[in-house]
């Protein structure tokens, strides 16, 4: 995973089942694609699939035309691309995830509460990373899980501090990769919580994971092994936009000169 630095996301539009789907599947399909390939392209370490289109989110368990859908994608994207490609399934399937990439040949999963719990707006989301780590060992035990620490849109339990919380999920969650984003979709995160992470946690791989910009990655890749970027490398900086090339190749450069 060291080799995966900058990692782009893929925001799959909404699938079928979700209320805002509009078929077909196809251009659905083409569009996540297109963006992959157009990250690759600008250089971009690895691609991040995700049902981002689908709110609201269930907390946990999606329906099985979720998990089929989303799956055309990867499998899609897979073909399209020769970088690594990842899984998320919004909010929090993580069994779905590592179900889509086992099947897709995809390479890391990403899991917003692997293990304590946080107060979300799906309610209350409790980790599984006991049964996720036992799948895991029995579907494919090279398969990485990049899980998120406070994740956002969520508030922790009153009185978990983070360098706590972040020792547990490496040491007793068994994460491959540590997430700290922003409080929300696009914002970024607070350098003094990273900074306390990777010092509770020297030895683990840590990620920024919302709100990088062309003008942060520099300095947030001084202390962070890796970042993940959405909403900078879209067409005006809009989340629910295509990938701009013209973007993602600025980014991917700021990044290189670090």
């Amino acid at each position: 995973m060291a080799s995966r630095q900058l990692i782009g996301m893929v925001h799959a539009l909404p699938l079928p089942g979700s209320p805002s789907y509009h078929p077909p599947t196809g251009p659905i399909v083409e569009r996540a694609v297109n963006d992959a390939v157009l990250l690759e392209e600008s250089g971009f370490d690895a691609v991040l699939v995700e049902n981002f289109g689908d709110a609201p989110f269930f907390a946990d368990q999606v329906p099985p035309i979720t998990v089929a859908s989303l799956a055309r994608v990867v499998a899609a994207v897979r073909a399209s691309v020769d970088v690594p490609v990842g899984v998320n399934v919004l909010r929090n399937d993580a069994v779905a995830a590592l179900s889509i990439a086992a099947a897709c040949d995809a390479r890391f999963i990403r899991v917003n509460v692997l293990s304590s719990m946080m107060y979300t707006d799906q309610g209350p989301i409790v980790g599984q990373a006991a049964r996720l780590s036992r799948l895991r060992a029995a579907l494919n035990p090279e398969i990485e899980v990049l899980a998120d620490l406070f994740v956002k849109h969520a508030t922790p339990p009153p009185g978990l501090r983070i360098e706590d919380a972040a020792a547990d999920l490496r040491n007793r969650g068994m994460a491959d990769g540590i997430i700290l984003s922003g409080r929300g979709t696009g914002l970024p995160a607070d350098r003094e919580m990273i900074r306390q992470v990777r010092q509770a946690v020297p030895d683990a791989r840590l990620l920024v994971g919302s709100g990088v910009t062309g003008e942060t990655v520099a300095s947030l890749l001084g202390t962070a092994d890796g970042v993940i970027v959405g909403t900078d490398i879209k067409e005006e900086g809009d989340v629910r936009r295509p990938v701009d090339p013209a973007r993602a190749r600025a980014l991917v450069q700021a990044a290189r000169r670090a």
